[in-house]
């Protein structure tokens, strides 16, 4: 029989059993996880987390499924592994003690010279399939095998001869494979020694991209023999406890429900021009200019939602707690007494601190320990400097879709890029994902520069069409009449 027949004969009739890894929001990118009795590639250059998500993959079903596994690794001792491991909060080396987790040292030592010529790998899969018999497993990874091929001279078809009839005896044996491997870029051939040809009935790809001196993180399905996946890249992170960390922008569904409870903005003028206030489970975007008042409507959204006995919960990238505090105390609101009331909770944080995905999951995790009524994010423009377009736009799906599916009243701001008007990048990214925008602008009669609110758009609702003077004195904001002879605002 062919390797070829072999292969086709192994085939998984009807619809194919899913192994999940503990990457949940890849899982869903994969329609339920891996397919059983598979084998996977995991290619990436170095660093970009290979070696974490193939142990998070033996640990969920260590843990979670009682499936133990076979680690077998070509680069690193397993004492290495098991350190370096430890900080996500897996116990390999107690796993390994139960025998639920073997590990085979692969690893070639310093001394040893470049093995030349023919050979097989007879050896190996032996000892394979011996530490599966000792642990009952039912997954096992190969880690790495560009190791492998960089210490072995010859012919590479040799080699890859030998990989594949590896895992063509693990995969009859109903193992999930799972074998990792090295690229030279983040883009171009998938790995350096081309194993998935040879080897994989699925190919995933992690990149780790330098942006701004910042990493940007993502997971790519590239290949899913004889099942459907989602296209395209997802970002991840690396958290410490948890391991990979991705988020599925490409498998967000419009599932939300849309409530017709209104809630007030903070401000009375503005509920009315609102057609009664913001909706229970809108994003509403603030647009305007340094200084036409977008964190003072922050504090009014924020302060009229606990006047309503509502809790709120504030994400600021621009000003630090104590800035906040005067702020609003200088506009006739406490934000020291709601919080030592447990009403609100304010959160500041640089941006640089840490990365988009980052950032989403630090709001995601609050939010449910908090569980708001609404939500404040102030401001998305310094958010988005320290991201590229396509992350920065992943970042606002994931965020608005986060608010809409907990049914929270969200409002975010945004810069404008001159002090007249006109639209910023995070205005363009996020005016489609809202469902209001509100305008603030600065807009010159003769000697004089006066303030002016428009309501640009209210998804679902009548609203008002006018822009309205507004004034900021020491108890907050004052709407007046509306211009009579007002200039286009959406000028630069």
């Amino acid at each position: 029989m062919t390797a070829q027949n072999s292969d086709q004969d192994m085939e998984i009739p009807g619809v194919l059993e899913r192994v999940r890894t503990g990457v949940d929001a890849f899982d869903e990118l994969v329609m339920g996880g891996l397919p059983r009795a598979r084998t996977t590639v995991v290619g990436g250059t170095p660093g970009s987390g290979k070696t974490v998500f193939a142990t998070q993959f033996l640990t969920h079903g260590i843990k979670t499924f009682n499936e133990n596994g076979v680690l077998v690794t070509f680069e690193e001792p397993p004492a290495d592994i098991e350190a370096n491991m430890s900080g996500f909060g897996w116990e390999l080396a107690k796993w390994r003690k139960e025998g639920r987790l073997a590990f085979i040292d692969a690893s070639p030592p310093i001394t040893d010279e470049l093995v030349v010529g023919d050979f097989d790998l007879e050896g190996l899969l032996s000892r394979i399939k011996h530490a599966v018999r000792t642990v009952n497993a039912k997954r096992v990874v190969l880690d790495s095998l560009t190791q492998l091929f960089d210490h072995f001279i010859g012919d590479p078809k040799i080699l890859r001869r030998e990989l594949f009839r590896i895992s063509t005896a693990l995969k009859k044996a109903g193992l999930t494979v799972l074998m990792t491997a090295e690229r030279n870029s983040e883009y171009g051939e998938i790995t350096r020694h081309r194993l998935e040809e040879f080897v994989a009935d699925n190919v995933v790809i992690l990149r780790n991209l330098l942006y701004r001196e910042k990493r940007r993180r993502t997971i790519e399905v590239l290949k899913m023999r004889g099942s459907h996946h989602a296209e395209g890249e997802a970002p991840f992170t690396l958290l410490a406890g948890r391991g990979v960390v991705a988020i599925p922008l490409s498998s967000l569904r419009l599932e939300q429900q849309s409530s017709t409870v209104r809630v007030t903005s903070g401000n009375a003028a503005i509920d009315e021009m609102c057609g009664g206030g913001f909706f229970r489970d809108s994003v509403t975007l603030v647009s305007g200019a340094t200084g036409t008042g977008k964190t003072l409507l922050v504090t009014n959204f924020l302060a009229g939602g606990v006047a309503a006995g509502e809790r709120a919960i504030l994400f600021g990238y621009e000003e630090s707690k104590g800035q906040l505090f005067r702020n609003a105390t200088g506009w006739g609101a406490d934000f020291a007494r709601m919080e030592a009331e447990g009403k609100l909770k304010i959160v500041c944080l640089y941006p640089e601190a840490q990365g988009l995905p980052d950032h989403l999951l630090t709001i995601q995790g609050l939010v449910d320990e908090f569980k708001p009524n609404r939500i404040a994010v102030d401001s998305l423009s310094a958010l988005e400097r320290i991201a590229p377009e396509t992350g920065f736009r992943e970042f606002l799906i994931s965020l608005t879709s986060f608010i809409k599916k907990r049914e929270i009243a969200g409002l975010c701001t945004a810069t404008s890029k001159s002090l007249v008007g006109g639209e910023s990048a995070s205005e363009q990214h996020i005016s489609t994902m809202t469902d209001s925008i509100i305008l603030l602008r600065y807009i010159q009669e003769h000697e004089i520069m006066h303030r002016g609110l428009m309501v640009l758009k209210m998804r679902g609702s009548e609203h008002a069409k006018e822009i309205r003077r507004f004034t900021i004195d020491g108890t907050g904001m004052h709407l007046g009449e509306p211009f009579k002879e007002a200039p286009n605002v959406f000028k630069e």
